[in-house]
Order: structure tokens, then sequence, then C-alpha cells
């Protein structure tokens, strides 16, 4: 049976980086195809030209043995190709319909279009409402807009570009059921994740590319998550050292914080306590949309609180902005590292003095040091392994994982007191995770105290001392990490606060 997608010699170069050189693979019918790399491996640049957003400088692709060569992402969806992007691509003040639409040639009335996506949505399990603002929705819901706006494509060939990167454990696997039921019709699915552990149970077949090159190609369910991130980084993964740490004085003290939503759609906070020790690493878990970014705005300063209610080293900082905090030692690194953590027009060099200007001595009596802050941005893409051509390079030109890798860099190199940090590995490959996870440990082995904020319980697990969740707003009481169960995080995910069943 001919392949649905071939690729024959692809490349592309872009100044100073060659993206994909010579890059050769085939997508069969009803396949779940993994495409697999670390940051920086190609595989961002390889999906934008099937879909028609990059031109290759060399090669062909073929859709079933007709050439392929979409000049831009209309012609692909023309052709029978759909992506589901990393980051969504919708309008919030509009409906779920009004967003469906803008992604048509040739869209249906509304009221035609409202049925078909509830006739849609309903038979592949991902039941939406039509008329419902986008900005009501969960990060899990938003997903179902994006794929249903594929499905209503009919594609032959679907991308999908880290699509369980804010989904619950319980949406990921909503999600799987409804590829799983595509691939059983005869669409083609090249997905693209850092979880290795999914790509295992649920893909057919994997392409590995490393430095833009493709280097193995293997069935995935027989090897294990270790030998696959082997592949990825050409060599053995280092494990993670959690020794030589111990909790010391109290750093950070919260106490009864409570604010209002900063926004319509956002989530107040309802007295939230927390102690974080020197050289402790305290997880907070919960699902998207729970006050995740409220607190973390809270304790970087960005929302102001109510005195008396953060203190570092005893200092009140609860009134204070950010700039104080951070020359006082808290410092923060938000989930949306392209807009919030980074300025995508700015270089990375320029991006440094965002957050180190005080700190690392970048800016003096109200002028910039141009070259403190360069060798600073040299310093932290040597030190976190930045794939880019150099600190001139803008933001916007990194993948996500390597800007994350930057984010996190740029805060830690810093030598934080405390440190909090929100998703610190979303979009990271296994080999990026485990030297960004182990960064935080060695601060912590140093005496900083580390909160970490993430959606990846395995994460959570892997890295704190002691285990939070957060639900509509209400941090629960923190228990042990060690010994704690899934059902008791279940439990504490769903707002079993002060319950006798998750108390240690």
């Amino acid at each position: 049976m001919a392949a649905v997608f071939r690729a024959e010699g692809l490349g592309k170069t872009y100044p100073g980086v060659r993206a994909n050189d010579d890059v050769s693979f085939a997508v069969q019918p009803g396949e779940i195809h993994a495409l697999l790399g670390e940051n920086g491996a190609g595989k961002s640049t390889l999906v934008k030209m099937i879909y028609g957003l990059v031109r290759p400088d060399n090669g062909r692709m073929f859709l079933e043995d007709a050439p392929h060569a979409p000049h831009d992402p209309r012609a692909a969806r023309v052709a029978g190709v759909a992506m589901v992007f990393q980051h969504f691509s919708l309008f919030d003040a509009l409906t779920v319909a009004e967003n469906i639409a803008l992604g048509m040639e040739n869209p249906p009335p509304r009221r035609e279009l409202a049925a078909r996506i509830t006739q849609v949505s309903h038979d592949f399990g991902l039941p939406l409402n039509p008329a419902r603002r986008i900005v009501t929705l969960s990060a899990g819901e938003r997903q179902r807009v994006e794929i249903i706006r594929c499905l209503l494509q009919e594609p032959r060939l679907l991308i999908m570009d880290e699509p369980t990167s804010v989904l619950t454990p319980q949406e990921a696997e909503l999600l799987f059921a409804t590829l799983r039921r595509l691939a059983g019709q005869g669409t083609s699915i090249l997905y693209i994740s850092h979880k290795l552990d999914e790509i295992r149970a649920h893909c057919d077949r994997a392409t590995i590319l490393r430095h833009g090159r493709v280097v193995d190609s293997c069935d995935p369910r027989a090897h294990s998550a270790r030998e696959l991130a082997a592949m990825m980084v050409g060599g053995e993964m280092r494990l993670i050292d959690r020794s030589g740490r111990q909790a010391g004085e109290v750093l950070l003290q919260v106490r009864d914080l409570s604010l209002p939503a900063p926004t319509a759609e956002g989530t107040a906070l309802k007295s939230v306590n927390l102690t974080l020790r020197a050289g402790e690493i305290l997880g907070i878990g919960g699902v998207a949309g729970n006050g995740q970014d409220e607190l973390l705005a809270a304790l970087s300063g960005e929302l102001r609180s109510v005195p008396g209610s953060i203190t570092l080293e005893g200092r009140d900082l609860s009134t204070e902005p950010p700039e104080p905090r951070r020359t006082a030692g808290l410092l923060s690194a938000p989930e949306d590292r392209l807009g919030h953590a980074a300025v995508p027009d700015f270089s990375l060099t320029e991006n440094t003095l965002l957050t180190a200007g005080a700190r690392k001595g970048l800016v003096r009596g109200g002028l910039i040091d141009h070259r403190a802050a360069r060798r600073y941005a040299e310093d932290v893409i040597a030190g976190f392994d930045v794939r880019t051509p150099g600190p001139g390079t803008p933001a916007r030109a990194l993948s996500g994982g390597n800007l994350q890798k930057f984010v996190i860099g740029r805060e830690v190199m810093q030598s934080p007191r405390v440190l909090v940090v929100n998703q610190p590995t979303w979009g990271v490959d296994a080999g990026a995770a485990a030297a960004v996870r182990q960064s935080l440990l060695d601060l912590a082995r140093q005496g900083a105290g580390v909160i970490v904020i993430s959606q990846d319980l395995d994460e959570l697990l892997e890295l704190s001392d002691r285990f939070c969740a957060l639900n509509e707003g209400r941090l629960s009481e923190p228990v042990p990490t060690e010994g704690l169960t899934l059902d008791r995080i279940g439990l504490m995910l769903g707002g079993a606060h002060g319950m006798e069943e998750v108390r240690p």
C-alpha cells in the first residue's frame, strides 16, 4: 500500500543553522507516526514544510504519490493536510463556531456549521457547544476546538505538535481514543511529543531526528523510554541526583493571601498559605485555570497583595513591585515563555535585561552595559545548551524548548534565594527536561528554596519534597511527596482540601 506521505532528501537552511539535512521518511495509511528529537533537532521546521509555512531548499514531498509542494497553509489544507499547533490559534472573544469558520475555506451557513460541529464533536467523543466563547473554555476544551476544526476538513494527514502539553491525564486519554479511532478510519497522523511513555503507548512507528538528520526509525513499543531518549541524544541519559539537600530556615512565608480575579476569566486566590524553607522544593499541582498564573503573579509582584501576606526572610514584600522583589532574591519564570517571560522580537541579549539587569550588574546608573549583557546571555546559552546561532538571535526564532531552557537558565544563573517556576519543562525534550530539573535540584542543594508549579504529576513527584494542590484558587495543606499515591493526588486536585484522607 502506498504511503500517505513521503519525504525524500528534504533540506532547509537558516542563517547559521542547517535545520533539516537530507530528511527522508514515510507515513503509512492509518498509522500514528511519531516524530522524535531533542529541541532544535528540526521537527518544527519539518512539519512547517509539510504544512506550507516554510519552503524547503531542496528535496521532494509526496502526498499519496502526487507531488506535494504547498506554497502556503491554505494549499496544504486543500491537498488534505491539517495541523494542530502546540500554541492555540484561537480568538478568545469569539465563539467556537466563529473560530472554526475562520479556519475554513468556504464555511457553510452558521446554523449548518453549528450542527456539523455538534455532530462531529459527539461522534469523536469530544463534545463541544458551538455557541460558547473561547474565553470560557478550559485548555482541554480549546484543544478540542483545534482538533474539530481539523476534522471538519477530513484530512488525509493530521499533524499534531505537543497536543497533550496542557491536558490533564483524563483529557489526554480522551484525545488518544480519538486518534485511534481516526487511524482506524484511515487517517494518518504525524505526532510530535516529548512524552516518551505516551509515544510508546500510542504510536505505531517513530522517526528520530538529531541535528536536523534522520538517525533512526523504530517501533517505539519495542523500546523503553530510556532507550528512545538515548537514540535522540546519541548517548545515555544522565540520572537525576537528588542527594545532598536538607531543609533549613524558613525563606518564604505566605499568610492568608487572597486576591480578586485580575480579569473576568481569571481565578481569585482564596486564603493561600504556604511556607518554603532553604534547600526545599515545594510542588504545586492543579488542572490549568485553577489559579496557577495568579499565584505566580502574586509572588512575583505583578499582582500586589495586602501588607504582611508575603515575606522573604522576614522582609515584607507584599506591596512591592517585581524589581525590588528580584533584588531581594525572589525570582520567577512564568508559563507563557513567548510574550510574558520573553519579548518575541528582542534578542536573547536584550531579553536578559528584562530580569537580570540589577542582580547581574547589566544596568548601572540607568545605563545598559551591553557587553556584560551579551556575556551573560552567552553564559546562559552555554550553561543550558540553548541551540541558537548566538545571543543576537531574536527570541521568536528559537524552538519552544530552547526558549524554555533560556528562560529557566536566565533565572537559575542569578542565584536566587527563592525561585518560583510554572511549567518548567513544558515542550522540552527528555534530555533537556532532565537537565532543567537537575538545575532546580542543584539550586535547592545550594540553599535556595524552589516552588515548582506544574501539571506534570511525574515531574512534581520526581522533584518535590512536599506537594500541594491548587483548586479554584485554594491551596491544600502540603503533604510529603514520599509515599504519595496518584489516588491521593486525585483527591487533592479535585478540591478535597483539609479532608482527613489527604493528610499525612
